[in-house]
């Protein structure tokens, strides 16, 4: 019999590089809403005080990128006092894109090797390996680990918005550790969430006792009803369950890491389980 234990991982929208993507993904939306032949390569840099947009855009349209910038940013939660040190309203929004390059722009117009065939025309501004995968894990047809992952982080993130938990702040991060036995899951071995959060609970402050009123507000709040309907039940007894093991996470978001765009390909994909091609969504 083969036994194994397999690990995912999954970030919520605070996350610096998941702010990142979310800009990126709010330029093109933009962009395609009013001009869809636009072609755009949107990277964003986010860090203390400041989020820059860069890459290469060919576009008719005509976006505020200082205001959609700051849109995503506030609807994510960093805002106000609340923020964490990194404000929508207040960090610098600094934008440089460019116009496609002349040479990779011929490819797209028109594919070089093709035999006529409508869609053999459509060019490609480059080269990419792609994988898919599906497995009967879970309904979504995704690995445990990183749907658990997943609804960890959502539901972390539906805590902080319904104001359920009013202490936690937009960055935070879950991992999920699931035991396999010949190749199919029998057991969730650990669980662990960092979460960034006030410097004061309630009136505590002291590190450890502020991880354990997270860790038992997690518990109930977030993996109890993340799990519900899981066939495999995490057990508090049995289940490695670690919070924020590095201890306080006051200082979080682009106030305490830079983020890029495209460096959460895995969580996006699925979590390790299958290959991937090494390129961002």
């Amino acid at each position: 019999m083969s036994r194994y234990v397999f690990t995912s991982e999954s970030v919520t929208e605070g996350h610096p590089d998941k702010i990142c993507d979310q800009v990126s993904d709010a330029v093109l939306d933009a962009l395609l809403a009013q001009d869809p032949a636009s072609r755009v390569a949107c990277e964003t840099v986010v860090n203390t005080g400041l989020c820059l947009i860069t890459g290469e855009v060919t576009t008719q349209a005509r976006v505020d990128f200082n205001s959609l910038v700051r849109g995503v940013i506030e609807k994510i939660g960093y805002s106000g006092a609340r923020a964490g040190g990194f404000d929508a309203h207040s960090c610098a929004v600094l934008v440089a894109l460019d116009q496609q390059s002349p040479d990779i722009a011929q490819g797209v117009d028109e594919a070089d090797d093709h035999d006529g065939d409508p869609l053999d025309l459509i060019g490609a501004g480059d080269q990419g390996i792609m994988f898919g995968f599906a497995c009967n894990e879970t309904p979504e047809l995704m690995p445990l680990p990183i749907s658990l992952a997943h609804r960890l982080a959502r539901r972390l993130a539906e805590l902080r918005h319904d104001g359920s938990l009013e202490y936690l702040l937009p960055d935070g991060k879950t991992q999920v550790s699931v035991v396999y036995e010949n190749d199919l899951p029998v057991a969730i071995d650990t669980i662990l969430i960092s979460t960034q959060h006030t410097p004061e609970i309630d009136g505590i402050s002291e590190a450890e006792a502020l991880r354990e009123r997270i860790a038992n507000d997690l518990w109930k709040h977030l993996v109890e009803p993340a799990t519900s309907d899981l066939s495999i039940q995490p057990s508090r007894e049995t289940t490695r369950f670690l919070v924020n093991p590095t201890g306080k996470f006051v200082v979080g978001g682009p106030q305490g890491d830079a983020g890029l765009t495209g460096r959460k390909i895995i969580v996006d994909t699925y979590g390790g389980t299958a290959r991937h091609g090494g390129g961002a969504f």
